[in-house]
């Protein structure tokens, strides 16, 4: 099992999956067009077994407190996976499934399970967390960098949240629920019927972020890229909102991008 790239096609879409480079998704080319910002650390990488950063790296688990390396300090962000390599499962023309182990320094043995499907006109992303030994608190969220421009007018971001998570001095959310507020954003808001984000690169492309999710951050603070980040909870959420993988009940999630040439 390598953890070489792998070139998805569809139509005139095609992605590049990079499991040797934390399962990230590497590339999304409409037509030849690159939606996705280049580079090591962006593309699209998952994020596991927790979602935007932890509150002093530090989570409850159960009784014990568990302390995550501050690789954004003061906080733990991300999760684990994205900086790992990956292994291949399988491959088709236009699909993907890659896994990965949970490890130190994580303190509970797991498998992550990420499936990528291509089509001409989406793409679908799949994954799941599965315990074998003892249950604990995670987290599942995507993060893409989807670039500002394709070569002409910028991006233009589209969606009715319920809720902005008011966030606080140390970028964390407070607790409030606040009335949603004009960007530029590095905020977490609530759609309780499912992540819902069109993206309009005027006179190019239309993409929708699609979810079950309910919980969507949003980043447009940098030049280069936006950021429409589905996840299974808010960002601290492993304190806020556990969501516990047992060895009877895997957590997944899934998020879809469709897309129409306008």
């Amino acid at each position: 099992m390598s953890n070489e790239d792998i070139t998805l096609s569809a139509g005139d879409a095609e992605a590049t999956v990079r499991p040797g480079n934390g399962g990230r998704i590497g590339g999304l080319r409409i037509g030849g067009v690159e939606l996705l910002r280049q580079g090591e650390r962006f593309g699209c990488f998952p994020m596991v077994p927790w979602c935007g950063r932890i509150r002093d790296g530090r989570f409850l688990d159960g009784g014990t407190v568990r302390q995550m390396p501050l690789n954004s300090p003061p906080h733990a962000i991300h999760g684990t996976v994205r900086d790992g390599a990956w292994r291949t499962a399988r491959t088709s023309a236009n699909e993907a499934v890659i896994t990965c182990d949970l490890g130190d320094p994580w303190p509970h043995p797991g498998r992550v399970t990420h499936v990528v499907a291509l089509t001409e006109d989406s793409l679908t992303l799949t994954m799941s967390v599965e315990t074998y030994d003892s249950s604990f608190p995670a987290q599942i969220g995507w993060h893409p960098w989807f670039n500002r421009n394709l070569g002409g007018d910028d991006v233009r971001l589209d969606f009715t949240p319920a809720w902005q998570e008011e966030r606080g001095d140390d970028h964390l959310p407070t607790g409030n629920r606040i009335a949603p507020k004009p960007g530029p954003w590095d905020d977490c808001f609530g759609m309780p019927d499912g992540v819902d984000v069109i993206l309009t690169w005027p006179g190019q492309l239309e993409l929708k972020v699609a979810s079950r999710q309910e919980w969507v951050v949003v980043y447009d603070e940098q030049e280069a890229a936006v950021c429409v980040e589905p996840q299974t909870g808010p960002p601290n959420g492993l304190n806020t909102l556990p969501r516990l993988v047992t060895p009877l009940e895997p957590l997944e999630a899934g998020t879809t991008w469709s897309w129409r040439r306008l």
